[in-house]
């Protein structure tokens, strides 16, 4: 009867009802975790494009001329920043983009971690110069300090993510301001819940077994807001194959220190890690979610849940459970 009684409406009345609906605003995130952020806060007032999706390592993305097609539409487009997603910097220039460009670690004092010439997102660590008429040589550089770009790995980072991409979303689209507002309101409240009970898991363990070894060094937020130490073959970035002298530094340091807490990553190459597991006479606990959730099905789908998973597996791990 409902259906029928729409269908029955004047042309003018119904053609008026349809253009009452505000058209959703078009957004685009660069990588799966501010996807789910801007998902989160927008919900149905916005139409979301995420460039790199579900279990796609962010570092060395390389965007296929589809993705750089839905910046075309787009008002509002979000990025990490701090060098992890400097990709977008080259679509955003090719599309010649003219919406608003939101970096979402703005008003966030990064750690600073030690990479070498072969690391990085994106910084460039190998030094060019030129020599005459179009020759350019280039050498290496040893260790430097640049920003560790994982700042979501802290959910008080991640509640300034979300008052971030809240106030972008409401300069975009001002109607939409108090829905905004309100749905970012009960998602701060959840990720604060969430932080109290990640220290409370963690403060079940001894500080001495607090140690773990993941693939590369995505989780260093997270062992300083949470007192972990996390250990990685890799550095920084997912690009580069640790050394020879890395993985057997490594090795030692698990026999010597006994650490039984030994994870993948979602977005990782296992095959060191899984060496490295053999040599030293430990069993890999699992895969953790570092830099990109996993698929609708998968144990990491959001924000909150990819904690959730990590924190459920870490915690027993770290304490030598079976």
């Amino acid at each position: 009867m409902l259906r029928r009684t729409f269908l029955a409406l004047p042309p003018a009345l119904l053609a008026a009802r349809v253009s009452a609906q505000p058209a959703r605003l078009p957004v685009v995130a660069s990588f799966s975790i501010l996807g789910d952020m801007a998902a989160q806060i927008g919900g149905e007032r916005i139409a979301l494009t995420v460039i790199a999706g579900a279990d796609a390592d962010a570092h060395g993305f390389q965007p296929r001329p589809s993705d750089a097609a839905a910046l075309r539409g787009a008002r509002l487009v979000l990025r990490n920043g701090l060098g992890f997603d400097a990709w977008m910097d080259r679509m955003l220039r090719a599309a010649s983009f003219q919406g608003a460009v939101v970096t979402t670690t703005e008003g966030i004092t990064p750690r600073m971690m030690e990479s070498h010439h072969h690391h990085g997102h994106g910084h460039g660590h190998a030094h060019g110069h030129d020599h005459g008429a179009g020759r350019r040589t280039q050498h290496s550089v040893g260790p430097r300090r640049v920003p560790d770009p994982h700042a979501w790995q802290d959910l008080r980072h991640g509640q300034a993510y979300v008052r971030t991409i809240a106030a972008a979303l409401a300069a975009a689209d001002p109607g939409g301001a108090d829905g905004y507002r309100a749905r970012a309101d009960g998602y701060l409240a959840r990720l604060a819940a969430l932080d109290s009970w990640v220290r409370a898991e963690i403060a079940a363990v001894p500080p001495a077994r607090r140690r773990v070894v993941t693939s590369h060094d995505a989780f260093g937020y997270f062992g300083d807001a949470y007192g972990i130490t996390f250990l990685a073959p890799q550095g920084v970035s997912t690009e580069a194959e640790p050394s020879a002298q890395q993985v057997a530094r490594l090795i030692r340091q698990i026999k010597a220190e006994n650490i039984t807490a030994v994870f993948m990553e979602n977005i990782a190459n296992p095959a060191t890690l899984r060496r490295i597991a053999a040599e030293a006479g430990v069993t890999v606990g699992g895969r953790l979610y570092a830099d990109a959730l996993s698929g609708p099905g998968g144990p990491a789908p959001t924000y909150e849940a990819m904690f959730g998973h990590n924190v459920r597996l870490l915690v027993p791990a770290m304490r030598g459970a079976a």
